[in-house]
């Protein structure tokens, strides 16, 4: 097969390989190697090409090249190219790839089969291209022993955490001397262009960022111990297996079993430090026991129970639903007591290695939201049943056909979340100075303590949020136990455990020195390191973060008299470039996903903080391709999860205008009009008699109490279709399609009139947030609805001027904004209506209280929200690129610099005081250079003094800000 690669033909000379087990196997570890001859002096130039399902490492001569592939659907996979002739030395030299399959589909990918593809070739200096090295059958290959495949599910959105055990034999693999004739040969699965990678593409953007930061401290130590057994299921993939085909929400109604057989009587105590959405209930003995009987943070849930010697059965009701995180599982007692499963002895079964077992599931359903809904079955007389089973001979004499074994690869042990979560000791100890010092570069080691019978925990605070990959250095005995788990926020001793989010490690030790880089990104501020089963001293040499993000400059700058809004607008660009990865992503712990809407408002802080339009115009051109699971596009891509959100789809169209208008860049807009028409054309499909958009699915805008009902019509869906269709039409005439613009116009015209003329509440004065389904109006009237009527132009006249006066002072019983990222929409709103005043003020409020909390990026939601319904949890996560809105609005607004065509070759510079005596900063300008700007008030004669520095080639306009005269100092370079 042959690929385009910027015009010039490069032809696929290598073959797909695999090893010779499953096509996708769960969380495989696969290395690959090949030996070659290198003739230096023959060529100028030295590259390799190559890509994986599901993702690579690569190596040349035993160092570290890169990482990927960037995500990408399988139909359009992308590979990537590395220079590596100045890795390379005269005669043999050693390419080597580390392969990880996941084997099930993720939030940032679709489940394929296991592959690698990889060509490296050295040019002549007379152009001739000579293959050096391809994947073919001559390639070795084998599972790596030191990943345990058996490992847990980082999320449902994530794939598998990291256990890896350096006592591997394949521990040197990558180094040229490793002798791999034991290895088998690769298995030739299909040339350049096999499904499901029918089309290859080049990368489209640089290579992500590996900068090593080193800790700000040790928080805490303490003396540990967790509690006595431990374990992670994968429910979901226990009950449905044919679920790791998709990352779509599913119900099921199922069980499972053990026996525990206590050595004598014993307080006994069952909990789960995360239930991943399946509540912990449990029977023992045929007895359930009280809802008010269990206890814990939610969703950490404990259950004591006082327990006889000897056997006792336990069932846990696993009935619910589960998108895909583990379900841990911890079981303690202060005496010695035995797990085993209840089909032991059954027909003389041997004892078995998962001491559980299965039963069902007897219904279960996959839930696609812009699809028709799978209900189970209503009755479940099988669940009821089970419900009174008080015994293992009970459970197999009356439900043999349901009963089953767990298998091994749904089930372990080593639950390192659990055991850092759940202690049932914990001693704080003074933290040692050697030890302070060992956490930062500059070249010190100290012993860890170490407790004849307890773990010790190291709590390292980075000082900030980070986002890459771990690494450290320890010299340790051979079997000691290195586990690391990442979190956001602790304060006055309590921690906010990363709930749905197994952000942990294990690392077993050789004997001696050893360091080890992790190949699993995480986000995180703290780490605790928790040091288990030394039978000597452990030396920590060295542990760092190496930060990994999108390649950007901080090139946008905003300063100015008040310093909370400064710390406000820093954060805000800090937390942008976090979750600027190969693509946009919500946040850098939880999720790292690619979620279309949010993308949007990144999108425009990044113009203003970075100027970077790649990593926007590769996120834009990945969202048709989910056109084969809905028409309406996916709200996060590429993604396994089947899901819209049509707001998330207004905003990408939205947002293409928007890259069009910073970028100046026609062909893109020719690229994508024919999408984005296609989109809109079904969404039309769902306009109603009544002339609105009705339509069921997840019509979700923000996180906060007002009727977004998920069937029926939704006014800000509404509304802000009206102004995609608007947008839609800009975009078109872009592209050279006058008369396809005119449509959506006349469209959206008609949209408008219809949500007034039936949206509009006289009594209340509002706009409605909703029509149901059964056609009752909403009882809420929110601040939402009038913020996107207003933002939409949707009100006019007396209307208009009723909303202008609720968007300055929101009234007290309107349903208020929930999150910052609905901020943006109202900072828009208020910019739009000239109130920078009080777009600043609410910036300051909001924003301040964040900072007056410690925090180093911005958050999901307000710490006055409530919305997490616990006190001690002020959002949920504590790096979301949607909240970083402030970067944004104090460059376009208070330095007052704005595009005023395509491409930014007119700007606009319109200051405003919003109750500042100066400010000054930087805003990017597309392609190269920048705007610096800086203006200082004279109160006394109502007078700013305006400075503007710009390239020649822009041209400036400006505009007086209202109460001052202007006096312009403007400076030209190049």
């Amino acid at each position: 097969m042959s690929t385009n690669e910027g015009g010039r033909l490069t032809m696929w000379h290598a073959s797909w390989i695999w090893g010779s087990g499953e096509e996708s196997p769960r969380n495989e570890w696969r290395c690959f190697r090949k030996s070659f001859h290198y003739e230096a002096a023959v060529s100028s130039n030295t590259t390799v090409k190559l890509t994986a399902d599901s993702r690579y490492v690569l190596y040349v001569n035993g160092v570290q090249v890169g990482r990927g592939p960037v995500r990408s659907w399988p139909f359009e996979l992308a590979y990537d190219e590395y220079e590596i002739g100045h890795l390379l030395r005269a005669g043999s030299n050693t390419i080597a790839v580390l392969v990880l399959h996941y084997g099930v589909a993720t939030f940032q990918y679709l489940r394929g089969r296991g592959g690698l593809l990889l060509q490296a070739a050295s040019t002549t200096e007379d152009g001739t291209e000579r293959i050096i090295a391809a994947t073919d059958s001559s390639w070795t290959t084998a599972v790596h022993d030191g990943y345990d495949a058996r490992s847990s599910r980082i999320s449902c959105q994530l794939a598998f955490a990291e256990r890896y055990d350096a006592r591997s034999l394949n521990d040197t693999w990558t180094e040229i001397a490793f002798d791999d004739s034991v290895w088998e040969s690769a298995v030739v699965i299909g040339n350049a262009g096999m499904a499901p990678w029918t089309s290859l593409v080049p990368r489209d953007i640089p290579y992500l960022t590996e900068e090593p930061i080193y800790p700000a401290r040790v928080e805490e130590m303490n003396f540990v111990k967790p509690a006595a057994w431990n374990a992670v299921f994968d429910v979901r993939t226990l009950l449905i297996p044919e679920s790791v085909n998709h990352a779509n929400p599913t119900s099921f109604v199922g069980f499972m079993a053990t026996v525990v057989t206590l050595s004598e009587a014993a307080t006994f105590t069952i909990g789960s430090v995360d239930n991943g959405r399946i509540p912990l209930r449990v029977s023992i003995d045929g007895k359930w026991l009280d809802a008010a009987d269990y206890y814990g943070e939610n969703p950490q849930q404990f259950v004591k129970a006082e327990l006889s010697a000897g056997e006792h059965f336990l069932l846990f009701n696993l009935s619910r639903g589960s998108h895909g995180h583990g379900y841990h599982l911890g079981l303690h007692a202060d005496v010695s007591f035995e797990v085993r499963s209840p089909l032991e002895g059954k027909n003389g079964a041997a004892a078995s290695s998962v001491p559980f077992a299965a039963i069902g599931a007897f219904d279960w359903a996959e839930h696609i939201d812009h699809q028709p809904d799978s209900p189970m079955r209503k009755e479940q007389p099988e669940h009821d049943a089970m419900l009174g089973v008080g015994s293992a001979e009970q459970l197999l004499r009356e439900f043999p056909e349901w009963v089953r074994e767990v298998p091994e690869e749904l089930f372990t042990r080593t639950d390192v979340y659990g055991e850092s979560v759940w202690h049932v000791v914990e001693q704080p100890q003074p933290v040692p100075v050697q030890l302070q010092q060992a956490v930062l570069a500059s070249g010190n080691s100290a012993v860890v303590p170490v407790h004849a019978e307890l773990d010790t925990e190291l709590v390292i605070d980075f000082g900030r949020e980070l986002s890459g990959y771990i690494a450290f250095e320890v010299d340790a005995a051979e079997g000691t136990i290195i586990d690391g788990y990442g979190f956001e926020f602790m304060r006055d001793g309590w921690r906010q455990h990363t709930y749905e989010l197994d952000n942990t490690f294990r690392y077993t030790c050789r004997e001696g020195r050893q360091s080890y880089v992790s190949v699993v990104r995480r986000g995180l501020r703290y780490l605790a390191i928790t040091v288990r089963g030394a039978s000597r001293p452990v030396k920590l040499v060295e542990v760092k973060l190496l930060q990994s993000n999108f390649p950007v400059a901080n090139v946008g700058v905003f300063q100015s008299s008040n310093a909370m809004l400064n710390e406000i607008w820093r954060v805000s660009r800090d937390t942008t470039r976090l979750c600027m990865e190969d693509t946009f992503v919500d946040c850098p712990a939880f999720e790292q996903t690619y979620w279309v809407g949010d993308a949007r408002n990144a999108s425009l802080i990044n113009y203003y903080a970075f100027g970077d339009a790649a990593i926007v115009e590769r996120c834009l051109r990945l969202v048709p391709g989910s056109s084969f699971q809905s028409p309406l596009y996916g709200d996060q891509v590429p993604s396994g999860w089947s899901s819209v959100i049509p707001n998330w789809t207004f905003f990408w169209i939205t947002a293409c205008l928007e890259h069009y208008q910073y970028t100046g860049n026609e062909q893109f807009a020719r690229d994508m009009w024919p999408h984005v028409r296609f989109t809109l054309e079904h969404y039309l499909e769902h306009i109603d008699e009544r002339g609105l958009l009705c339509k069921r699915g997840w019509n979700l805008l923000d996180w906060a109490n007002f009727e977004q009902p998920g069937d029926g019509v939704v006014t800000p869906q509404n509304m802000f279709l009206v102004k995609s269709l608007r947008d839609a039409a800009a975009f078109a005439s872009a592209a050279g399609d006058e008369a396809g613009g005119s449509v959506l116009l006349e469209r959206a015209s008609m949209l408008r009139s219809a949500i007034n003329a039936q949206l509009w509440d006289e009594d209340r004065a509002a706009y409605l947030d909703c029509i149901h389904n059964d056609g009752r109006p909403s009882a809420t009237v929110s601040m939402q609805t009038q913020v996107i009527a207003m933002l939409c132009d949707i009100a006019e006249g007396d209307r208009a001027e009723v909303l202008d006066r609720y968007v300055v002072e929101p009234p007290a019983h309107f349903v208020q904004i929930g999150s910052p990222f609905m901020s943006f929409f109202y900072y828009e709103a208020l910019a739009k209506l000239g109130h920078q005043d009080t777009m600043t003020a609410d910036i300051l409020h909001q924003y301040g209280a964040m900072i007056n909390n410690g925090a180093t990026s911005v958050w999901e939601v307000y710490p006055t929200s409530g919305i997490t319904h616990n006190p001690k949890m002020l959002t949920r996560s504590h790096c979301h690129a949607w909240s970083a809105g402030p970067a944004f609005f104090l460059g376009a607004e208070v330095l007052g610099v704005r595009g005023a065509s395509p491409g930014w070759t007119k700007v606009s510079i319109a200051p405003k005081p919003v109750g500042l005596s100066w400010a000054r900063g930087s805003v990017p300008l597309p392609g190269s250079g920048r705007i610096d700007v800086s203006w200082t008030l004279d109160t006394a004669a109502n007078v700013m003094k305006l400075r503007v520095v710009a390239p020649q080639r822009v041209e400036l306009s400006y505009e007086q800000p209202g109460g001052y005269e202007l006096e312009i100092e403007e400076v030209r370079i190049g």
